[in-house]
């Protein structure tokens, strides 16, 4: 052992889904949740101007020299340098599925020096989930205000966290931050497709949330771009939305949104239309925003989260 093992005390605010290969959700599968924390990580990453690769694909890192993320959560032939373990508020396994209000405990054990830099990049992550995303292999289908859909499997959240307790980390400046993640060590990547997957061009509106209100009507796919009506053609395929099956997808959609509690997150494209764009179809689709104040960007979520007004 060669550093002691850090623990992070969560309350899950919704329902955490880690599921398994048969869809099912009634046990905790850790790989479910460290993938989404890389996933984070990654955007994390980018955002502070370091490189990421995805290692699923050919930009993925090689052993002579890796990228910042490869060089913690490891690839194929480099091991992580961690043990990642999903407990109970006791320290005991935690078998069963994570249900709203369950208390649990991320504990990693380093299995090689852990630099200060990368447990303060982790704790920077989670909080990033915690107080502006969510955490888990599946989050948010799309609310509904419908009362006889909003209970639907389908309309419900998931990923929802709050950070109880958290280790002692070194802290670390922005400006530090910053020069560990783009130094010369590193592998440098071009992000291709994946280049909007970072804080860069994230958003949030924590209190507000876009669902479906009727058939005719919904607030979600205005902002995404879809047709409001149900069942019609999508002719512009918003990225924003993503792509549908059978439309050369499926791709992910840029835009998540959360209706209990209300949050709703998601990312710009690089060199698409500008934020105002976004504004005004947020301020139309919630006529009760006071001020764009309460979009928050990605810089200025690390100024928060870095700051004295970080929560925990």
């Amino acid at each position: 052992m060669t550093d002691e093992a850090r623990d992070w005390m969560i309350t899950a605010v919704t329902p955490i889904w880690t599921g398994d290969a048969s869809g099912s959700n009634s046990r905790v599968i850790p790989t479910g949740l460290l993938g989404s924390i890389r996933w984070w990580f990654e955007v994390v990453i980018r955002g502070l101007g370091g490189s990421a690769c995805d290692p699923s694909d050919e930009t993925r890192c090689e052993k002579r020299r890796r990228c910042v993320v490869c060089e913690l959560f490891g690839y194929t032939g480099w091991a992580r340098k961690f043990r990642f373990q999903v407990l109970d508020q006791t320290g005991g396994a935690l078998s069963s599925g994570i249900a709203r209000d369950t208390r649990f405990i991320l504990r990693l054990i380093p299995l090689r020096i852990v630099l200060p830099e990368e447990w303060a990049l982790i704790d920077l992550t989670l909080r990033v989930i915690a107080n502006y995303g969510a955490l888990g292999g599946k989050t948010v289908y799309k609310p509904s205000d419908e009362e006889k859909r909003q209970n639907a499997p389908h309309h419900r959240n998931y990923g929802l966290i709050k950070i109880m307790e958290a280790p002692t980390i070194v802290a670390q400046t922005l400006d530090q931050f910053k020069a560990h993640v783009s130094g010369s060590r590193w592998r440098t990547v071009h992000h291709g497709g994946a280049d909007w997957a970072s804080l860069k061009h994230f958003w949030c509106v924590n209190g507000y949330y876009l669902a479906r209100q009727k058939r005719e009507k919904s607030t979600f796919n205005y902002v995404i771009g879809r047709p409001e009506p149900k069942g019609e053609a999508d002719q512009n395929n918003s990225w924003l939305a993503g792509r549908r099956a059978g439309q050369g997808g499926p791709e992910s959609k840029k835009v998540f949104s959360f209706k209990d509690p209300s949050r709703t997150f998601g990312f710009m494209k690089p060199g698409g239309p500008p934020f105002d764009k976004l504004l005004e179809k947020l301020r139309a689709a919630w006529p009760d925003l006071k001020d764009n104040k309460e979009v928050v960007t990605g810089d200025e979520i690390l100024a928060t989260v870095l700051g004295k007004e970080s929560q925990t």
